[in-house]
């Protein structure tokens, strides 16, 4: 469905809000099918026909860090960014993982739980399958836990929170990031949160219309050949979080 997004649509801003590559996984077995290499020449496409491609490396991307102030193929290798949108506010561009507690400072537990969350997306498989017997849409196994366990929220809570006070303490705006999988777009104490989801659950991304209007963008069944837009974000198609 990325892929299928990226050829649908033209931006003249595409952000990558960091785990695009899974580092993690790649680490326990070697994975890397043909259309991981489409997507990566079709990033590289829309560079050389002019779109601004900017790369910010998450968690599970982290070896990419190293590169960062460095441009591959037309794309800015950054840890963050600044955009300004057409009516004029500034939005912080990150992934979010500095924010997260469990990653900074716990990160074996940071792994026990990207284990829990590949087997529940093993899970969404199956279940799904199933749901397609009986013609029903997708449904996310895994974002419905999140939503339904207390814990799981209130550390969603916590993290907009945090996220939305860095942003106002760079004189932003607003923020787009990623790392949670929670697709949101919310007001937090008078800044913009915005975080554009993933596409293993959610398929989303946040994009800009030319008026500068912001909206999150379910493209799981979404019709196709919408109107080009110019793109703030499109987060991660590996683990993550957004991108």
């Amino acid at each position: 469905m990325l892929l299928d997004f990226l050829r649908d649509t033209e931006s003249e801003t595409l952000y990558l809000v960091g785990d695009i590559i899974d580092g993690w996984r790649l680490k326990r077995s070697w994975y890397w099918p043909q259309a991981h290499n489409d997507v990566v020449q079709k990033l590289l496409r829309k560079a050389r026909k002019g779109a601004h491609v900017v790369y910010i490396p998450g968690n599970h991307d982290d070896f990419a860090r190293k590169y960062a102030g460095f441009r591959f193929g037309g794309i800015d290798v950054l840890m963050d960014a600044m955009h300004e949108t057409a009516d004029g506010r500034k939005l912080l561009i990150l992934h979010g993982d500095e924010f997260d507690a469990v990653v900074r400072y716990a990160r074996w537990l940071a792994y026990l739980g990207d284990h829990a969350y590949h087997f529940a997306l093993r899970l969404n498989v199956f279940v799904n399958w199933v749901r397609r017997m009986f013609n029903l849409p997708y449904w996310s196994f895994s974002a419905y836990a999140k939503q339904r366990v207390k814990s799981a929220v209130k550390y969603i809570g916590a993290f907009e929170t945090a996220v939305a006070q860095a942003a106002r303490s760079r004189g932003a705006d607003g923020v787009v990031c990623g790392h949670i999988h929670h697709a949101e777009m919310t007001e937090i104490e008078g800044v913009l949160y915005c975080n554009d989801g993933d596409w293993v659950e959610t398929c989303s991304a946040l994009v800009e219309h030319y008026d500068g209007s912001l909206e999150i963008l379910h493209w799981a069944g979404a019709p196709k050949h919408k109107p080009a837009r110019r793109r703030v974000a499109a987060p991660a198609p590996a683990a993550s979080t957004a991108s």
